[in-house]
């Protein structure tokens, strides 16, 4: 079956853990609860000696009753049974309701652990892994850890019946007990043996758990562009294929797992079978009486059952445990941003340098190889080169979202693996090129980064994105419902909400990746109107496809593979002739204005050669007409232009 499991790697970050550290780790999140876990185990043990209880009562009264019969000891007898088993039923609902609430609290830490854990990850962590199998780690391999803990509960509940029962059975025949206790680690051994296959046949159910959520995820994430390339029934084979592998898996599982009774039944009866035949001759000879005889083999019944559970538990128990060792997988992972320090940020001036940096997202590409660069405070800086030049992953370093390699990169003079990060990016301000908003309100939204806020001030930032014009836009202004990623929003009026949502952080440094690269022309304005009064007296770092946002830059940087080739501002870069030229005549030149008036006379010019052909062409001549100098055959388009217009 090993076809079952292909595709079903692990993660970079997984780890093999011991039960006993498992274990170890699983009692720290139970010591703040000791209190209730003792409240838990008095009540187990009292459950224990009610359950045990009945059988021992059933003995005496067979053999006071074989002495002196009478219906009023069958009368006690009755109610003595009942009142235990009424007495273990209250114990027993105590225990569950307890456990039920530190299993419920337990669960939660742990679910804020992990999910604390995963949130201070830097983004590369977010590159290499599926956001589908982190979410499950957090969602399902937390709920099945209490799996763990319900089993051990009840493992310590068997353990305590079967400690009473074997005293109590010591007491009625020592030599059948000792026979019994000689029989029990033979159960004990069919049970470990099942250990490690149970360990990884629950392993690989939850990595392929973990598969299907994230082939989930993305294509319901996708889903728009799978409908406009008809693709509904590609996405829906692809679930199908991992589905059938989740079901090959799980039938393993299940297999494996549920083996473990059936073995343990023969095991039992075959032990059951010695046990009644060595009674059987011990009774005969006057050894053992008739109501120990019973008694013993009644508890005989009552000891396999704990026996079974106590020895099928490590093979069910192997399921928790896999599920603990993914979470703790996931909370233990290192981190590629690491901070050497946490020294307080309490304001920025706004310096940037980078000092001989060197980064790379993966070892064999690097990205940036040796960049060096002052940003004065207060300085607006443009970052200009063909895709993959290195323009965005300046900007992410000084996020501090990714981890450089070598050099430096100094905020205010400071090295930036020093600062205490919450506190740094409550600086920093960024609106990438898409911007993502959650699921709520645009006053919510804009909110989101400064919640302490009043209505005033949220209304103010509103307003000084375009003079608060495409507020009147949205169906309820700001209190628009924006739906799950700002789907009833515009691309524009979203990043108009992201603007306005970093101008209300007011913070020193602002990051715009590419912040107008998919808005029209009159969005961009409306922003345009936003960003100068957001850049005035902040540091700006900016990548932009818009004219209109590099043109007004204090300087303009022209990276190409990582390096700087070209600074300057725009008319003096433009004057140079160099790649900032090449990079303008095919990205900005025709956002300019003189290239929009030239075009337009051209249209005009074209249209009026038509206009001339068709008038000098007599309808009774048109049969007989030949192409003109200024038509191209077949198509009918003018083909020259007037003196002094540009070749477009």
């Amino acid at each position: 079956m090993g076809f079952i499991l292909d595709g079903l790697d692990t993660e970079a970050y997984d780890r093999s853990y011991s039960d006993r550290e498992l274990l170890r780790r699983i009692l720290q999140y139970f010591r703040p609860h000791a209190r209730k876990m003792a409240l838990v185990a008095a009540t187990l043990t009292m459950n224990s000696i009610a359950t045990t209880g009945g059988p021992i009562l059933l003995s005496r009264a067979i053999d006071g009753l074989m002495k002196k019969p009478s219906m009023q000891a069958i009368w006690l007898l009755a109610g003595g049974v009942l009142l235990l088993g009424l007495s273990a039923w209250v114990f027993n609902y105590i225990r569950q309701w307890f456990s039920a609430r530190v299993v419920g609290d337990v669960v939660l830490k742990l679910r804020e652990d992990v999910f604390n854990a995963t949130v201070r990850h830097d983004l590369s962590f977010f590159d290499e892994h599926s956001s589908g199998k982190i979410v499950s780690r957090i969602t399902s391999d937390t709920q099945d850890f209490a799996t763990v803990v319900t089993l051990t509960m009840d493992l310590l509940s068997q353990v305590l019946l079967v400690a009473l029962l074997s005293i109590w059975l010591l007491r009625i025949e020592a030599r059948l007990t000792l026979l019994l206790l000689a029989m029990t680690p033979i159960a004990a051994a069919i049970a470990l043996s099942f250990r490690r296959v149970a360990r990884r046949v629950t392993l690989h159910a939850k990595q392929v758990t973990a598969k299907i959520n994230a082939e989930i995820q993305e294509s319901i994430s996708g889903i728009m562009i799978a409908k406009s390339f008809r693709q509904e029934r590609a996405i829906y084979e692809a679930f199908v294929a991992k589905n059938k592998q989740a079901f090959q898996v799980g039938l393993r599982r299940g297999l494996t797992l549920n083996t473990i009774f059936p073995i343990m039944g023969i095991a039992s009866g075959v032990g059951t079978a010695t046990l009644v035949y060595a009674g059987g001759l011990a009774t005969r000879t006057g050894a053992v009486s008739p109501g120990n005889w019973v008694l013993f083999m009644q508890t005989v019944g009552f000891y396999w059952w704990p026996i079974m559970n106590i020895s099928s538990f490590w093979s069910q128990f192997q399921d928790g445990l896999s599920a603990a060792e993914r979470v703790f997988a996931l909370i233990d992972a290192e981190p590629n941003v690491v901070q050497l320090a946490a020294e307080p940020v309490p304001e920025v001036e706004g310096r940037i340098e980078f000092r001989h940096l060197q980064f790379a997202y993966h070892p064999d590409e690097l990205v940036l190889p040796d960049f060096s660069l002052v940003i004065h405070p207060k300085e607006t800086v443009a970052f200009v080169g063909h895709t993959g030049a290195g323009k965005s992953s300046l900007a992410r370093l000084v996020a501090r979202f990714y981890e450089f390699q070598g050099g430096e990169l100094l905020i205010d003079g400071r090295d930036i693996r020093r600062l205490d990060l919450s506190q740094y990016r409550q600086h920093i301000g960024l609106v990438p090129q898409e911007p993502f908003l959650f699921s709520g309100t645009v006053r919510e939204n804009i909110r989101y980064g400064c919640p302490e806020a009043s209505e005033a001030q949220v209304q103010e930032a509103a307003m000084r994105i375009g003079n608060g014009d495409w507020i009147n836009d949205l169906a309820a202004g700001l209190d628009t419902y924006v739906g799950e990623r700002g789907a009833n929003l515009s691309m524009g009026q979203r990043q108009l909400v992201a603007l306005a949502r970093v101008l209300l952080k007011d913070p020193a440094i602002i990051i715009l990746d590419e912040a107008t690269a998919s808005v029209d022309p009159f969005t961009e304005a409306q922003i345009q109107e936003g960003l100068k009064e957001v850049m005035r007296g902040r540091t700006a770092i900016v990548i932009a496809h818009r004219l209109s946002t590099v043109r007004h830059a204090d300087r303009i940087i022209v990276l190409r593979d990582g390096q700087i080739i070209e600074e300057g501002t725009h008319d003096s870069l433009l004057a140079a002739g160099g790649h900032y030229a090449e990079l303008y005549n095919m990205y900005f030149r025709h956002q300019s204005l003189e290239y929009v008036e030239q075009a337009r006379l051209i249209a005009e010019s074209v249209e009026q050669i038509a206009t001339d052909c068709q008038e000098s062409t007599s309808p009774l001549d048109e049969r007989d007409a030949q192409p003109s100098s200024t038509s191209v055959p077949g198509d009918g388009t003018a083909n020259t232009a007037k003196p002094g217009m540009p070749d477009l």
